[in-house]
């Protein structure tokens, strides 16, 4: 079994590759990777340069790899810095997404592709009506989830007009230890470490602490991607997260808690966002029903594994 990982060098891919190694020995597995951003590979796995805004160089990874399954996790991600380059949001995740299955359909590979979406296309969603199905509408609200929606439909266009089996995954809040820096648990953590060491004084940089987000470690996401190839629907749009919802105050307070230093607390204008969604919940049971999958590691688990990462690996700082 021939498998390529667009996004290998980002957060969840290196997950994904250690966990499909484990359950699948014998698979081969490809990573993606953009020439122009060095990566290291896990031993075990190849590499192969392409750029998802360069289709010739698609053709000629895939050419190479002649994938069986594709995970198409490469994306721009952050929504905050897609307030100030939504031109770019919309070329890497929608037009890129394009590119990869035009590939996949011009080399006539049968691969099954599944693509990460994300719960940021639902958009602001009254709590009264949640937790969110796959049946919600896309009204996204940043540059960001826009282009995820658009990425979200052409995906499923390449399923009903080409019959590719394509499997879409919304997914939700996830983070682990490695977590970059610029989305919220692991900037927390991150600024708790630093304040441990006594590298910062006791403050601590927040945005908005009220809203509500539905967070899954980034190991049980993992098993998700590959159940999802393994079990899914060619066709259908999956939510992935943990039916759970908790304020970002909670998750600041349960790292907190878990370290134990006296902080003040500022709120960082630069960190509040134009359109920020209030509450954010999802429903996983159509993916749970379709593949028997379920959340094991608690939140509280996720996030002490996230701040003993950042005490262990504080000179990689990205902020």
């Amino acid at each position: 079994m021939r498998i390529l990982i667009t996004g290998i060098s980002g957060f969840v891919g290196p997950y994904l590759a250690r966990y499909i190694a484990e359950t699948a020995p014998g698979a081969e597995i490809w990573g993606l990777v953009w020439a122009a951003e060095p990566a290291k590979a896990n031993s075990g796995i190849r590499l192969v340069e392409g750029d998802l805004t360069d289709i010739s160089t698609l053709k000629a990874a895939l050419k190479q790899v002649q994938p069986e399954i594709i995970f198409h996790l490469a994306a721009s991600s952050s929504v905050a810095s897609s307030w100030d380059h939504p031109g770019r949001f919309l070329e890497v995740n929608a037009v890129g997404t394009v590119n990869l299955l035009e590939v996949v359909r011009l080399q006539n590979l049968h691969a099954r592709v599944v693509v990460s979406s994300s719960a940021e296309v639902y958009g602001a969603v009254p709590k009264e009506q949640q937790p969110i199905t796959e049946r919600s509408p896309l009204e996204p609200l940043s540059p960001y989830a826009a282009s995820k929606a658009a990425q979200d439909l052409l995906t499923a266009q390449y399923f009903y007009g080409h019959g590719m089996p394509t499997i879409r995954l919304r997914l939700f809040h996830h983070t682990g230890p490695g977590r970059p820096t610029q989305f919220v648990a692991s900037s927390f953590a991150y600024q708790i470490a630093r304040i441990e060491r006594g590298i910062d004084p006791p403050r601590l940089a927040v945005g908005n602490l009220e809203a509500v987000r539905d967070f899954t470690d980034v190991r049980d996401i993992s098993r998700a991607y590959w159940l999802a190839a393994m079990r899914g629907k060619p066709g259908a749009a999956y939510n992935v997260c943990s039916s759970r919802g908790i304020s970002i105050q909670g998750v600041l307070d349960t790292l907190l808690a878990q370290s134990g230093v006296d902080v003040e607390v500022e709120v960082d204008l630069g960190r509040l966002r134009a359109a920020d969604i209030p509450y954010l919940v999802g429903d996983h049971s159509k993916f749970s029903d379709a593949t028997d999958w379920q959340t094991e590691i608690p939140l509280e688990k996720t996030l002490s594994d996230l701040l003993d990462w950042w005490r262990k690996n504080i000179e990689r700082s990205t902020e």
